[in-house]
């Protein structure tokens, strides 16, 4: 991977992981760094599932891996958020 495609990742990741954000109701407390590797995760996996279902590859936007992906994301963001917030303090 080139560092083209590493800074690419990370911006993908940044707005995929927003995106999940604003899907899951409420407030989330999770820090930005985590959006950014949950939406990272969802990005790599959304695009490999586009991959096996067969849609990865259409012309133009691909609209169906971005809805693989976005949701995937804000499963992510729901299960971490969840867990942080399970956690009792003292």
């Amino acid at each position: 991977m080139t560092v083209a495609g590493i800074i690419s990742a990370i911006i993908v990741g940044l707005v995929i992981g927003a995106l999940g954000r604003l899907v899951v109701p409420g407030k989330q407390n999770m820090p930005i760094w985590l959006t950014i590797v949950v939406g990272i995760v969802a990005a790599i996996i959304g695009t490999a599932l586009a991959q096996v279902v067969g849609v990865a590859t259409t012309p133009g936007v691909d609209w169906i891996e971005l809805v693989f992906q976005i949701g995937l994301a804000a499963l992510g963001v729901f299960l971490i958020a969840g867990a942080r917030g399970r956690r009792s303090i003292g």
